[in-house]
């Protein structure tokens, strides 16, 4: 079962609809780029993997570095197996993408137009119930955590 790191992530053709490359990041280890202009409003890729239930996602996110995604209130898409490289877009509190789940497909749509040589961002909207993690986006209204804060 994966857990940890991606060894050899690759932007899977048939999931993305634009050209784009991995290569190291400022945010995180690495991230994505575009290579060609990108519309807004745009299919961008297709977050894929194993589908994985609750208590699997517990298990696997026990570890430093997950490429979990909440599909619904049963299923956890798990980027780490089978993953079409979105898994590797890292996370931004000003982003260019959203994502959209659509009849069990997790989506990544553009918000803006998205240069070529622009990393691909999305705000991870990690839950406030759940230790803080620390953001380096380097956003001009970067929250200091990507967990979304707390509602009052």
């Amino acid at each position: 079962m994966a857990t940890g790191l991606v060894k050899s992530p690759i932007i899977d053709p048939r999931h993305a609809r634009f050209r784009m490359a991995i290569r190291e990041s400022r945010i995180h280890r690495r991230g994505v780029y575009a290579l060609e202009p990108i519309p807004p409003r745009r299919k961008v890729i297709e977050y894929t993997g194993e589908r994985i239930s609750r208590r699997e996602t517990k298990r696997r996110g026990q570890g430093s570095v997950t490429y979990l995604f909440t599909l619904d209130a049963y299923w956890t898409i798990d980027g780490a197996v089978g993953g079409s490289g979105a898994e590797i877009i890292n996370h931004s509190c000003d982003p260019n993408l959203y994502a959209c789940i659509l009849k069990g497909h997790i989506l990544y749509m553009s918000k803006r137009a998205i240069a070529p040589g622009e990393e691909l961002t999305v705000d991870y909207r990690f839950s406030d119930k759940i230790r803080a993690v620390a953001c380096r986006c380097g956003a001009l209204r970067c929250r200091g955590t990507i967990n979304l804060k707390e509602c009052r």
